[in-house]
């Protein structure tokens, strides 16, 4: 074969014809030219159609998970059996929404992968490995997660956990392109779904508890060029960045935070790691921001400013990414209350005339029903009890009424906050049925400490949580009955709260946290999976339970629901993961023995599939070795566990069955094999780095001192509750 040689000049002229090529077709799309396919994939996303295509995470660009089917309703959802169902491959935090489209269904899973199925026979089509780096799970604060894929033309988009905005051929799987969207040298991580919207992929991405400044950027769906980005928290030195969010924060943002402060290290935090969602009756999108970096705003801002935009949702312009308005729901935040969880568009009567409205149900515990054209409150009020940081809010400033004493960075004394960190509403999926005219949420009650006071360890470190309040203060102490109380006090329920009343119209309580989001139909039902295990589905109008399906293994995502060949099929993921099995511990309650099965379940009328019957369970041999440590290194080794270990293997090192469990670690009577481990990173593929920069061989022995303490006294205090169980 002739070998081909082009000229410098041939390349360049050819690079210029490509360049002109491509923005002429940006300026095409600019003026609404689309091609068939893709023209096709923005009306489904538009109306949602008529149900047969469940064609984006959230259903729709209104992302009420509300699908119009009625095949399957309130009077036959008991007869729902399993069609088929696909067994994955990595027992880790299984999170997507299923979506399925001219009757093929792609799901991502743990580690960004993404596979392809025939939606009605379940015939396997394609899977792809994006191949991330297991060490970069050290960045991901709650798990190697992803929340879904995007469909759009002949594309399939997912956000890849190490960064990249990776695009796909629908039909083989194939990666046609793919960028970097950060620096893969700072802590950010990708677990959210992009969302697409006039030929752009909208990504964010997560890491505001290690330290990163928070961004959403647009890139162009056919090269991936960037067309814009807007920055959620401000520029370390106050300046431009040549971005979209240059002008609201030289006119007001910056003013917002303080001359001085953590922040300016840290980059502030402010994260949009889940909701992205565009509004097609005013054309612009809304951004969830995330918690500030570090959570204490005494720490982060000097207790000055309200730090914009941190827990806030921000309107921005659909095709420039220019800022529109905000409102922020928790000013100054410092509970880690982020405003990340799930946005639903809808349109409601406000004194009699027809609205166009914004609802949401964040962390903080409040309901927000906001004007989507003016960012303006219409209420704000509590779809749990208890709440503790707020008494309520005012409905003329728009600002919350917050009990001092919820300032523990001003008091200097611990507060126990109701609800904590974790939320009274996190990323679980809520939806919202215009028949009953009630919104879905799957709620939770977890307190959390939060102290004032910090020692040397508790400041920035280059690995690990960076949070500017103790973790270690935090953990259970040597009580029975404190564990006990711990089971008691984490909780979790279904709410079908009603925006038009600001109440809760009915409730399902459930007896633990981390219950898998809700999707609603036409067929006047609620589906909703469990952390324990069970498919339930419930009548929308009542709460009256209707199905209840014993899957196996805990369910967090959302089930998503579509028909072909005129039979309507119902479709979600089983696993245990995220945060809270994360860090639960005891506190696990209910869930810590379920199995942690990853695998993607599909239901119809009728099915008769059966689930292969559960393995034996695995008896971990619980034999602590020796304590060699004194009371000093165990000490020692319990605030160097809170401060670096805690989040990934549980409070007391008590596992839930999903990374794990320290107590009963081969490597525990090892000194040597622990601190390869532990300091050099003989797992990191795994998942494991080394944490030789911030620990020294006698920080590892001080820890396997406090694990083995930990081992003995659960075995001796607990053994039931915190019976080692297998991953």
């Amino acid at each position: 074969m002739a070998k081909r040689v082009f000229s410098a000049a041939l390349l360049g002229g050819a690079a210029l014809a490509l360049a002109a090529c491509n923005a002429s077709k940006n300026e095409a799309i600019a003026a609404g030219s689309l091609d068939d396919a893709e023209r096709a994939s923005e009306a489904l996303l538009k109306t949602g159609g008529n149900g047969d295509d469940w064609g984006a995470i959230g259903f729709s660009y209104d992302e009420q998970r509300f699908s119009p089917l009625t095949d399957i309703n309130d009077r036959n959802v008991g007869d729902l059996g399993i069609a088929w169902f696909a067994d994955l491959e990595d027992a880790r935090g299984q999170e997507a929404t299923p979506v399925v489209v001219d009757g093929v269904m792609y799901v991502s899973h743990a580690w960004s992968k993404v596979s392809a199925w025939d939606a009605a026979t379940g015939k396997p089509l394609w899977k792809y490995d994006p191949k991330v780096p297991g060490e970069r799970a050290v960045h991901a604060c709650c798990d190697v997660v992803n929340r879904g894929v995007a469909v759009w033309g002949d594309k399939v988009f997912v956000g890849a956990l190490d960064g990249r905005l990776i695009a796909l051929d629908r039909t083989s799987g194939k990666e046609l392109w793919a960028t970097q969207t950060f620096d893969a040298d700072r802590p950010y991580t990708i677990t959210g779904a992009p969302r697409v919207v006039k030929d752009m992929v909208l990504i964010g991405n997560g890491g505001a508890e290690f330290g990163v400044r928070g961004y959403v950027t647009a890139y162009d769906a056919d090269t991936g060029r960037q067309r814009w980005r807007f920055y959620t928290a401000p520029n370390p030195k106050k300046a431009k960045d040549g971005a979209a969010s240059d002008a609201i924060f030289a006119s007001k943002g910056n003013a917002t935070w303080s001359d001085t402060g953590e922040w300016q290290t840290s980059g502030g935090g402010g994260t949009v790691w889940d909701a992205i969602v565009y509004d097609k009756d005013l054309d612009q999108i809304y951004l969830g921001v995330g918690n500030g970096n570090p959570w204490n705003h005494g720490t982060r801002s000097n207790g000055e400013g309200d730090n914009w935009f941190l827990s806030s949702i921000v309107a921005l312009d659909a095709t420039t990414g220019a800022y529109k308005w905000h409102y922020q729901e928790t000013p100054a935040e410092t509970w880690d209350y982020t405003a990340t969880q799930p946005i639903i568009l809808a349109e409601q009567a406000v004194n009699g005339t027809p609205t166009k409205v914004l609802y949401h149900a964040p962390k903080n515990g409040f309901f927000f029903t906001i004007d989507r054209a003016t960012g303006k409150l219409l209420d704000a009020k509590p779809f749990v009890d208890g709440i503790n940081w707020a008494s309520g809010y005012d409905l003329a400033t728009g600002r919350p009424i917050e009990n001092p004493e919820a300032r523990f960075y001003r008091t200097g004394k611990p507060f126990i906050a109701i609800p904590g960190a974790l939320g009274a509403h996190n990323w679980h999926p809520m939806s919202y049925n215009p028949a009953t005219g009630l919104v879905y949420i799957p709620a939770q009650q977890i307190p959390q400490a939060y102290v004032a006071d910090m020692n040397e360890l508790d400041r920035r470190k280059v690995v690990g949580f960076n949070v500017g309040t103790s973790l270690t203060g935090t953990m259970l102490p040597d009580d029975k009955a404190a564990y006990r109380a711990a089971v008691a006090a984490t909780t979790g329920r279904l709410v079908a709260f009603d925006p038009r009343t600001g109440k809760v119209a009915w409730g399902v309580d459930h007896p633990a946290a981390w219950n898998g989001g809700t999707m609603t139909t036409a067929g006047n039902l609620v589906f909703q999976g469990t952390s324990t295990g069970r498919f339930r589905a419930y009548a929308a109008d009542t709460g009256k339970q209707l199905l209840d399906l014993d899957m196996q293994s805990g369910i967090v995502g959302a089930p998503s629901t579509f028909r072909v060949n005129g039979v309507q099929y119902v479709a979600f993921q089983t696993s245990k993961g995220g945060a809270f099995p994360l860090v639960a511990g005891v506190a696990g309650g209910a869930t810590r023995k379920v199995p942690n099965i990853p695998r993607l379940v599909v239901l119809k009328l009728g099915g008769r599939a059966q689930l292969p019957a559960l393995p034996r369970a695995t008896t971990l041999a619980w034999n602590p070795p020796p304590q060699f440590g004194t009371a000093a290194q165990v000490a020692t080794g319990k605030a160097l566990f809170g401060r670096y270990c805690i989040v990934c293997h549980g409070d007391s090192a008590i596992g839930n069955g999903f990374t794990p469990d320290l107590r009963v670690s081969g490597t525990l009577a090892n000194p040597e094999a622990w601190k390869a481990v532990l300091l050099d990173g003989a797992l990191k593929d795994r998942g494991m780095v080394g944490f030789a920069k911030v620990l020294t061989p006698a920080d590892a022995a001080a820890i396997r001192a406090y694990v083995i303490d930990r081992s003995i006294w659960t075995r001796e205090n607990l053994p039931n509750a915190s019976a080692p169980v297998g991953r």
